[in-house]
């Protein structure tokens, strides 16, 4: 029979979160709105959002600000594994939520990789065009 923390489900772990989720998390745990972490980053609002939306992913030198501002280790917001915010505090979800939370993540992801993949075929069509 499995224990409690094989079938604990790690909010922030690789198989639970994306980049975007770890990103979102930490700044709620850090108080912050997205329009005062993109003021503190120096980005715009609409940046942080696409961040937080698995839209793309910022550069090295905002993700080593990311980490301070959120107070997370770098191993943690780009894996969900080191130091980072404690998960939130929910009762525990049966194993068929688990599952289905954890597939609807991968097809999150799979959609992101999709709509990425399309818009750089419009791309290319565009410029096949002309």
């Amino acid at each position: 029979m499995e224990n409690e923390s094989d079938t604990k489900l790690d909010w922030y772990g690789p198989d639970a979160a994306t980049f975007g989720d770890r990103v979102l998390g930490a700044r709620e745990k850090a108080g912050m709105t997205q329009a005062q972490l993109a003021r503190r980053l120096g980005i715009k609002l609409a940046t942080l959002q696409a961040w937080e939306e698995d839209r793309s992913e910022p550069r090295a030198n905002k993700l080593q600000m990311l980490t301070g501002m959120l107070n997370v280790s770098l191993p943690w917001l780009l894996s969900g594994e080191g130091i980072g915010p404690e998960a939130p505090t929910t009762a525990p979800l049966s194993d068929d939520i688990q599952t289905i939370l954890i597939e609807m993540r991968a097809i999150k992801t799979d959609m992101n990789r999709t709509a990425d993949r399309l818009s750089k075929l419009e791309k290319q069509l565009r410029l096949a065009i002309k």
